[in-house]
């Protein structure tokens, strides 16, 4: 590139939330920054747009990044934007950027902000301009937080209502008269000593809010959940992804259990799962699969100290199958397959091994005859030597025996292309 020429990229961008703000649409930018190329004597190389996309980081914005690569190749020396934060509000990303346009000798204008990064002062304006930029993104970001706590502190909480709750008209969390007593089944069943399937297992028999199906998992996240004695976990699944704790907020709705009552459930909870123990090995425990229905089968087992009996039980189909006869037709399918193994390696290795590459020599020659023998054929007819109906049927017999060579020519080659192993 010539570097008497200044070849200018013009950047414009906006989000809808920019646009609502401060009144300016893509095409207003476009315009003026046109018309400020023109008056600097700037070639303007291309327009780059990034419509609806925020300026938190370079990265995801595909212009901007199309921009850069063209800067890479030496086909601009200047980008030209309306304002610094059309380009970037992020200390670190301006960093970056300013490095790279120093690197290939590209320089930053913005009309607004009287930004020029082909000077020092102008380098130290935009760094000043952009830690402004970050901060506003972090103030906002901090009253954003602050606004959501104070929602959830008085009861108005993110995501739909949990089962027994409902949102009222100001999109508070309220009790849910309907369905609040199935709360407080399931508490009281559980202290009864009813585990988590046996509580899943009557509702789905009752058929407790049909067509609605239980599982032991969702019996499970209630007893787990801090809001039916009034409390909310903030930030639960991160804070279990990264070993945190979430953030709790206290009595911010009206509790459907009382507090004692919820965390004797989870002792409850601590004690059953130090005392579950298997007194039983399953040989087959998770490996094998309804022929039915296709769901892993559970294990259940009878007898006592002297004789016990292990069974897989599908509760769907009401399959059972006993351990010992699976067992038997396991051990029946290993044998067969020692067996045929055992007769691969001593009878057919041998021979395979022995496989020498085939040769189609003989069948190339006879097809290359008969191609001769079809043209002969053709220019005979042609010169009228021969009648129309001798020539098809002569013409027909060639090409069937043209068309046999050729397939059993593929069939031998193919064997070619198997490689033959014991496995």
């Amino acid at each position: 590139m010539n570097n008497e020429r200044k070849i200018a990229a013009v950047y414009i961008r906006v989000s809808t939330e920019d646009q609502a703000r401060e009144g300016f649409s893509l095409g207003e930018q476009k315009e003026k920054l046109l018309q400020l190329c023109a008056f600097k004597e700037y070639e303007v190389f291309k327009v780059y747009e990034d419509a609806g996309i925020s300026a938190k980081d370079m990265e995801h914005r595909p212009a901007f990044q199309e921009m850069l690569q063209d800067m890479r190749n030496e086909k601009i020396n200047y980008i030209v934007a309306y304002k610094l934060d059309r380009v970037t509000r992020s200390v670190r990303d301006l960093e970056e950027l300013i490095l790279e346009l120093e690197k290939y000798n590209c320089y930053l204008v913005c009309d607004r902000d009287d930004v020029n990064t082909s000077t020092a002062n102008g380098r130290f304006f935009v760094r000043m301009l952009t830690v402004l930029s970050q901060l506003e993104i972090e103030i906002v970001s901090e009253r954003t937080k602050f606004g959501l706590n104070g929602a959830i502190k008085s009861s108005h909480l993110p995501g739909p209502a949990p089962l027994g709750y409902k949102k009222d008209g100001n999109k508070k969390t309220i009790i849910d008269e309907t369905t609040k007593t199935i709360i407080e089944r399931i508490f009281k069943m559980y202290l009864e000593g009813k585990s988590f399937q046996q509580i899943s297992n009557i509702f789905n028999e009752e058929k407790i809010l049909y067509p609605k199906k239980w599982k032991d998992t969702t019996i499970q996240k209630i007893i787990d959940n801090k809001i039916y004695m009034g409390d909310y976990e903030q930030y639960k699944r991160i804070a279990k992804k990264e070993n945190k704790e979430p953030v709790i907020y206290m009595n911010v709705v009206e509790p459907i259990i009382p507090r004692a009552m919820w965390e004797e459930c989870q002792r409850q909870k601590e004690v059953n799962q130090r005392t579950y123990t298997r007194d039983r090995v399953y040989l087959f425990f998770q490996k094998i699969k309804c022929p039915i229905c296709g769901r892993i089968m559970k294990c259940k087992g009878s007898g006592g100290k002297k004789k016990k009996y292990m069974y897989y039980n599908c509760e769907k189909c009401h399959l059972n199958y006993r351990e010992d006869k699976v067992e038997e037709c396991l051990m029946q399918f290993i044998y067969d397959l020692v067996e045929y193994d055992m007769a691969v390696k001593k009878y057919f290795l041998p021979i395979l091994a022995g496989h020498k590459p085939t040769k189609t020599d003989d069948i190339d020659k006879e097809i290359t005859q008969l191609e001769k023998q079809k043209e002969r054929i053709k220019k005979a007819y042609m010169s009228g030597i021969v009648e129309m109906e001798d020539f098809s049927e002569d013409y027909r017999l060639i090409e069937e025996k043209l068309e046999f060579l050729e397939q059993k020519k593929s069939e031998l080659l193919s064997l070619d292309n198997i490689t033959f192993t014991p496995q």
